[in-house]
């Protein structure tokens, strides 16, 4: 059976990071997490993103490019990060998601990498 890859997307409301006191056991648990995903052979490739308003929107209008500063989306949440795993199906994928959910405490959307 060959493993397929999947997109864990890390959610995070809009607004300034949580204080110290609640990020460090965030931090890490995320850290402890990452370590149980490269020791099982799961763990592809994860990084975390700068806020939204360091985002930059490039976008094709008839025969110009426009360039506009922030996010995408104007939403109460946004990508604060994300995490590429490799799994046999899509279940062992949304256990390690859930693992995610519960180190991160936020949604996390799971969806599957086209090859």
């Amino acid at each position: 059976n060959t493993m397929a890859q999947y997109l864990l997307s890390v959610y995070q409301p809009v607004g300034p990071a949580p204080a110290p006191e609640f990020l460090e056991p965030i931090m890490q648990d995320l850290e402890a997490l990452n370590r149980e995903m490269k020791a099982a052979g799961a763990w592809v490739f994860a990084a975390g993103l700068h806020p939204t308003d360091t985002a930059t929107v490039v976008r094709q209008q008839g025969t110009e490019v426009l360039i506009t500063d922030g996010p995408f989306a104007e939403a109460k949440e946004h990508l604060g990060g994300f995490t590429v795993i490799e799994a046999e199906d899509l279940d062992a994928a949304l256990g390690w998601a859930g693992k995610l959910a519960s180190a991160t405490t936020l949604p996390i959307e799971v969806r599957p990498i086209q090859h």
